[in-house]
């Protein structure tokens, strides 16, 4: 059911409304609307302009509660909005203070790797590394060379050359190394190796001793940061771990204040003789709002209105469910297709309904509804999950219709059935033959989901005072006396009263025809246009066929698609049988238990699947297209109720 709503407008001086806010209005849930937008009849109202001063340490706090293993299991303790604002002020400064280390810490780290990633190669020179940095009549270059081209100007370039090439390194394609050459030769060597793909290293001129000291040293403080830096870390987890109280008491003072605070966000003000004032318009349960104006009817700086009849509010009510706990877990799908307008109907329970008895028909077995019964209600127990609960309950009928048809587990010999066999029940139809008694029978319940739909649309269509949908349309009264006078008719064929059956055609078919043919031009009269019929009645007239032609081709299909009711619960059964018969149980011998369970979870999880999608296929294009708009607005409290 769809929650009864008030209109209320809240006034008050302006400089109270943060009092009003958490002492009243914090209690109750209620769905704000923008009072400029509402009131625009009010003059001199303007906006309510200030910045929310909770919104930067909110943010902060915020930042410090993601860094909380778990903070969801810590329960706030009451704390008043300037020790809070002092919790985030000091973790910040501690935090900011270990963030500065970090990076600098960062920064050095980085320095050192390029550094090491520098001298690496070139460790195993027994030699000054500084030293050779100072030379002046001898010329040298660090670098790397690919080994196929070293290998070539070893044999063929190398000893005609003054220069001394000295391998420090090597990986899978480079050799590390120093070459020396004579100041005087240095332009032709240098060009000779640069031929040969020498690549240069520039090494830095802050390395002392050999290059393996040089390393040692480099590694050696290498760790040394690496330890600070996981002190560092150390050091913010231990500074989260002591505080985590803190934070997660602060977060809510402050998300209650910030929130407070949003609300001027909504409000208008308008000065009054001697003051100004605030207003903040929005809507809440009737319950609430009943409440609400009692428990500030003895404070005289509030004054609170309510919506009656004399002043309606401009906007349609957003939209607030409340189902039974049986039928919650199907709002799922109801806001999957979209919210019900305040005036619809709530077709929670109906999906409810609906989805579990087509689900059972569909997936009649004992043994494995009891599986999604149980299995879907502990995920629901313990996750919450909705989906888990529709499961449940589809489960229930899954069990119900395993004993109307006699399988446990896919096993027909075990339980008795108690209404009929899907594979083997046959019966005869007039004008049809020989049909499957599943097939007739989920065709004469989806004429009744039809027809009931229907209905719901006539009671929607009134209470939108919409004249068209109401009397002249496909799923209104015209329609519902026309598709009534074809379920009526063909009951009483199947039922052998052929005649009374065909009169009841003939005389109901015709008139609801005409009526849907001309909805137009009827809709126009019931609401008393000028213009009945539109100026071009030639294509009005060809449109308004094409347009009846479809309305019979939907009813048919509508109908006709609920033959999959009947197609799917004969397969189950089919299925099941594959299974035992690959099992060997057919054959009067001792089963193959592997295969039967194997094969019971494949046809449980896939079939399963199917059939929870053809159904809500079957809710949402057969069921929801007739009656159902799903154009609500969902209700948004501002702040949820204080526990």
């Amino acid at each position: 059911m769809i929650e009864k709503m008030k209109f209320l407008s809240i006034t008050g001086p302006k400089a109270d409304i943060d009092r009003m806010t958490e002492t009243y209005l914090s209690k109750y849930e209620i769905h704000l609307e923008n009072a400029l937008a509402e009131l625009t009849e009010v003059a001199n109202l303007s906006p309510f302009l200030e910045i929310n001063p909770y919104r930067d340490a909110l943010n902060t706090i915020d930042s410090f509660y993601e860094q909380l293993e778990e903070p969801e299991k810590l329960i706030p303790k009451p704390m008043d909005i300037e020790t809070a604002l002092s919790v985030v002020s000091q973790v910040r400064k501690q935090s900011q203070n270990l963030t500065a280390e970090k990076e600098q810490l960062q920064a050095q780290h980085s320095e050192v790797l390029d550094s090491l990633k520098i001298i690496r190669p070139f460790k195993n020179l027994d030699y000054d590394i500084s030293s050779i940095l100072k030379f002046k009549y001898i010329h040298f270059r660090f670098g790397r060379i690919e080994k196929q081209y070293l290998q070539k100007f070893e044999k063929y370039i190398y000893d005609n050359l003054d220069t001394l090439f000295i391998k420090c390194g090597e990986d899978e394609q480079y050799i590390y190394g120093i070459y020396f050459v004579p100041e005087h030769q240095a332009h032709k060597v240098h060009a000779v190796y640069s031929s040969m793909h020498f690549e240069r290293i520039y090494m830095p001129d802050n390395y002392e001793g050999t290059a393996a000291e040089a390393f040692q040293a480099l590694d050696s403080r290498h760790r040394d940061i690496h330890a600070k830096l996981n002190a560092n870390k150390d050091a913010f987890q231990k500074l989260f771990s002591d505080n985590k109280e803190k934070i997660v008491s602060a977060k809510a003072v402050l998300s209650s204040c910030s929130s407070s605070f949003d609300v001027r966000k909504l409000a208008a003000c308008t000065q009054g003789d001697n003051n100004t004032f605030y207003i903040l318009c929005g809507w809440m349960t009737e319950k609430d709002a009943v409440a609400f104006r009692k428990d500030i009817q003895n404070d005289d700086k509030i004054f609170c209105l309510m919506e009656d009849q004399q002043a309606p509010a401009k906007k349609k009510p957003p939209t607030k469910l409340k189902n039974p706990k049986l039928f919650k877990p199907f709002e799922m799908y109801v806001k999957m297709y979209g919210l019900p307008a305040y005036n619809e109907i709530d077709p929670t329970w109906f999906v409810a309904l609906t989805y579990s008895f087509i689900f059972g028909a569909m997936f009649g077995d004992v043994g494995q509804g009891l599986v999604l019964f149980l299995g879907g209600m502990i995920l629901y127990k313990t996750k919450h999950m909705d989906l888990a609960g529709i499961i449940g309950c589809a489960g229930v009928f899954s069990i119900f219709f395993g004993f109307m048809y006699g399988s446990f587990f896919g096993f027909e010999d075990i339980l008795h059935a108690i209404w009929l066999k899907p594979m083997n029940a046959m019966m005869n139809v007039p004008l049809v033959g020989r049909l499957n008694v599943v097939f007739v029978v989920a065709i004469g319940f989806g004429m009744f989901i039809i027809l009931t739909c229907m209905v719901f649309n006539i009671i929607n269509s009134v209470r939108s005072h919409d004249a068209e949908k109401t009397w002249f349309d496909s799923n209104a009264v015209a329609g519902l006396v026309f598709y009534g006078a074809i379920v009526l008719s063909a009951g009483l064929m199947i039922s052998g009263k052929k005649l009374p059956g065909a009169a009841v055609l003939i005389i109901m078919f015709g008139i609801p025809l005409v009526l849907m043919f001309l909805k137009e031009p009827l809709t126009n009269l019931v609401e008393k246009k000028k213009e009945i019929l539109p100026e071009q009645k030639g294509m009005f007239f060809v449109q308004s066929f094409f347009e009846l032609f479809e309305v019979l081709l939907s009813y048919l299909s509508n109908t006709l698609s609920f033959l999959r009711i009947g197609a799917f619960a004969v397969s189950h059964a089919a299925m099941m049988e594959v299974v035992l018969m690959l099992a060997g149980a057919t054959e009067g011998g001792s089963p193959n238990w592997i295969v039967v369970v194997l094969g019971n979870i494949f046809v449980c999880a896939m079939e399963g699947l199917i059939v929870g999608i053809q159904v809500l296929r079957l809710e949402y294009y057969e069921i929801f297209s007739r009656f159902y708009a799903g154009n609500g607005r969902e209700f948004r409290p501002f702040n949820k109720k204080s526990k």
